[in-house]
């Protein structure tokens, strides 16, 4: 599972074909964040012809809704690897909409899973867009999840799921056929340890996450 994360990646340091195509002032505007949660909005990287940096809200909002702020309705923020593609809910978004959204650490209890250089790396994740009946859209995203590796296991029964740099084409191009999404799987069925720690977080930090 994956319900909070972090990007303190200054805005020089971050991916660069995260900054190929953003949105305007996004250099002056950007700053990092130590905790970031679900509902709040989140940069992503989407793919609708060509790859595109943009911000959506991290909790997916069906495009059929009829209220998107209905507080009443589920805006999932994860979604199983492993049952995307059967579920209503998520199997366009796996088809057509994938996205990637950069962190550089998320939390598990009273952890913070990050690379052990600090390197900012690529959450797995679908998006959904909304459209109102005048005309007003809104985009939502949430995280796809996984089997833990043996640093997660002790902390949870599930973790992000974690794409490669130089995978970021083929994750988010709309696919045109099940042999391109067979293709991906690999990438979900979990990545290395190595390279990865786990930190304890101080407790302050702890007591503003209070989905754990």
């Amino acid at each position: 599972m994956c319900g909070r994360f972090e990007l303190k990646t200054k805005f020089n340091e971050l991916p660069e074909v995260l900054k190929q195509d953003y949105p305007i002032g996004l250099e002056t505007k950007y700053e990092t964040q130590s905790l970031i949660r679900p509902t709040n909005p989140v940069l992503v990287i989407k793919n609708e012809g060509k790859m595109k940096t943009t911000f959506m809200t991290w909790g997916f909002i069906s495009p059929w809704a009829k209220d998107p702020f209905d507080k009443g309705r589920a805006r999932p923020f994860n979604a199983r690897s492993e049952t995307v593609e059967e579920k209503k809910l998520f199997s366009g978004s796996w088809k057509h909409k994938r996205c990637l959204i950069p962190a550089s650490g998320f939390f598990e209890k009273k952890y913070l899973i990050r690379k052990e250089n600090y390197e900012t790396f690529w959450l797995g994740g679908i998006w959904s867009k909304w459209t109102s009946p005048d005309g007003a859209e809104l985009e939502s995203c949430c995280v796809l999840t996984t089997d833990p590796n043996s640093l997660v296991k002790p902390l949870h029964h599930r973790m992000p799921v974690v794409v490669p740099y130089g995978y970021e084409e083929q994750w988010t191009e709309q696919v045109k056929d099940a042999n391109e999404l067979k293709a991906l799987e690999p990438i979900m069925m979990g990545w290395s340890p190595d390279g990865w720690v786990s930190e304890e977080v101080n407790k302050k930090q702890n007591d503003q996450m209070s989905l754990f």
